[in-house]
């Protein structure tokens, strides 16, 4: 990640939410479109050394982005992402649960609300995620879990990413 990039992980035990304020060196719409394209999410969407990988995506309101993040190992780590609303290019919302490589939500583990924002200042992209959490146990056991660290590692991948698209 270039150090002089933005990037605020806040935890607000209060709410049960996590705020990431995220920085990137590229113009919105290309940081809309990783966030948004499976063909680009399977190339950035986890942390080091683990790779993407869709099952199915229909980005829309009341679609779904079902994926998997895989190990060097070939251990699978299903996610399914919710898509409630969708204004392009500025804004989504989305309930993000673990489930099974059928799509089938895993009950013991937190599922999330998260709120994305787009915005742009000349040519960066800011992106503001509040994740939220039912319960503060649910947000403490993904912050046990790893999700700074995670977090921090997938958006250095996205960086790396957006350097190569603006090459192309």
């Amino acid at each position: 990640m270039t150090t002089d990039l933005q990037f605020d992980f806040l935890v607000d035990k209060q709410k049960n939410t996590i705020t990431i304020r995220r920085e990137f060196a590229a113009k919105r719409e290309l940081v809309w479109d990783c966030y948004t394209k499976s063909e680009l999410l399977d190339r950035w969407f986890a942390p080091k050394p683990l790779k993407t990988k869709t099952k199915s995506m229909d980005f829309r309101e009341g679609g779904h982005w079902h994926y998997a993040m895989v190990d060097p190992d070939g251990n699978e780590y299903w996610g399914i992402m919710d898509y409630i609303t969708i204004q392009p290019i500025e804004n989504y919302t989305a309930l993000d649960g673990f489930c099974d490589d059928s799509g089938r939500l895993n009950p013991e583990l937190p599922r999330a609300r998260w709120d994305v924002t787009f915005t742009e200042a000349e040519d960066h992209a800011f992106v503001e995620t509040l994740v939220a959490y039912n319960t503060l146990e649910d947000l403490e056991s993904v912050i046990k879990m790893g999700m700074e660290e995670g977090l921090t590692s997938t958006l250095e991948r996205l960086d790396e990413l957006l350097l190569t698209l603006q090459k192309q």
